[in-house]
């Protein structure tokens, strides 16, 4: 006959397998396959790596009531790896730098915000895209070096205090109405300026001037 203290001591045994994750469960908890049965384990804090169907897992705990997914030993697609916290991630270095790389895909995923507080924050890629419903972008100075630019939109409005634009070559094409108000306008070319419309009307409200070494009409 099996004694208290033999039950006791039974129930306590410590609890460190190596098994594979049959399922995720409803609760967060992971189905594992191990020892000739089928554990329920939590995930440990410390376990970032999403368990996968498949992976050889780690459990542990100080009795078979607690036991704990602890760590990922074997991925059974190596290919894909998800980190995944319950709260708040926060990814900080002091005094050094942090890096993203992957040879493939990075995916950075929140359910809130995600932010990067850095005193530089340096992107390189070959290609980058950016899909969002609205941005909003507050800089003292913006300097952008491109070879081609192209701007896509139903409506463009910008609110400056000077606008300056130097090119070789410009060319401008509106469909419909094209309206300028200004204080002052000051047209000046080279060569040669030509306006030409089926109606051109020229008026000043105290004097119109033409003046030139000849003035034809008509």
């Amino acid at each position: 006959m099996t004694s208290a203290a033999s039950l006791s001591r039974m129930s306590y045994d410590p609890v460190h397998l190596l098994g594979e994750v049959l399922r995720r469960e409803p609760d967060g908890g992971y189905a594992v396959a191990c020892d000739g049965r089928t554990w329920s384990a939590r995930p440990a804090a410390s376990c970032l790596l999403v368990p996968q169907p498949g992976d050889e897992v780690l459990i542990s705990g100080p009795d078979p009531s607690r036991v704990y997914l602890i760590a990922v030993t074997v991925q059974a697609d190596p290919g894909r790896a998800t980190l995944e916290t319950r709260g708040e991630l926060v990814l900080r270095s002091h005094g050094a730098s942090v890096l993203l790389q992957g040879a493939d895909e990075v995916r950075l995923q929140g359910g809130g915000a995600v932010r990067v507080e850095a005193p530089e924050y340096t992107v390189e890629a070959q290609d980058e895209r950016h899909v969002c419903k609205r941005v909003h972008v507050v800089a003292e100075s913006l300097h952008a070096t491109v070879g081609e630019t192209r701007l896509t939109g139903r409506t463009y409005e910008a609110a400056l205090d000077r606008l300056t634009v130097m090119a070789r070559l410009s060319m401008r094409s509106v469909a419909e109405v094209e309206q300028v108000r200004a204080g002052t306008i000051d047209y000046q070319a080279g060569q040669s300026a030509r306006l030409h419309a089926s109606y051109t009307l020229v008026t000043g409200s105290d004097l119109v001037k033409v003046d030139a070494k000849q003035i034809h009409v008509g």
